[in-house]
């Protein structure tokens, strides 16, 4: 019985993140966290210039 709540109870949380993650206003976070990897490093400029 306890397993079954259990299993009741993870199933709800994980339908909730699932919703959480695919909601409209999550879409600008997390496109603009997709295109971090992209953008050049601004403060240290570009890291292959300098080599020989």
């Amino acid at each position: 019985m306890i397993s079954g709540i259990v299993t009741a109870l993870l199933l709800v949380l994980f339908i909730g993140g699932w919703i959480w993650a695919w909601s409209p206003a999550r879409r600008t976070e997390f496109d603009a966290a997709a295109r971090l990897p992209l953008e050049e490093d601004r403060h240290q400029g570009n890291i292959g210039e300098n080599r020989a």
